[in-house]
């Protein structure tokens, strides 16, 4: 956490972690300061494994985003898991998404069996859909 910045009070280096490398920076207000976030989002992609793990240095918190309507997906957030395990610190703060909760129709992975397991690990979980903007705002200010 770097303080005492003029155009904020706070910067928080989140990651984004899944199946499906970007980088965000996003200014939130919080108990009345102002965050600064900097995301960066490395889409799961293969070939950013080997760069994924400096990327795990110094992130203040992690999300673990999966595809409610890919079982695959969610099978993969274990390994993701490890992953951060092995590269974070031990106090990073996580959180488990199911992201496209705006498909319904073409869900995959139970809501309540995604709760499970995020409650087996102690990790907050939620449901998203960054179609629609629902729980978007929610999941980097948890």
């Amino acid at each position: 956490m770097t303080a005492m910045n003029p155009e904020y009070d706070y910067l928080f280096k989140l990651l984004l972690i899944g199946d499906s490398v970007d980088f965000k920076i996003r200014t939130i207000k919080l108990d009345g300061k102002t965050i600064k976030l900097q995301i960066w989002d490395t889409a799961g992609q293969e070939r950013f494994r080997t760069i994924t793990s400096s990327y795990y240095r110094g992130a203040h918190g992690i999300i673990v985003v999966y595809d409610i309507t890919d079982k695959d997906s969610f099978n993969n957030v274990k390994q993701w898991l490890q992953e951060i395990d092995r590269y974070a610190s031990e106090s990073v703060n996580k959180l488990l998404v199911g992201n496209k909760c705006d498909m319904e129709g073409q869900r995959a992975v139970d809501t309540s069996v995604a709760k499970g397991f995020a409650d087996q690990l102690k990790i907050p979980f939620l449901e998203a859909s960054a179609k629609n903007s629902l729980n978007v705002e929610e999941a980097s200010t948890r």
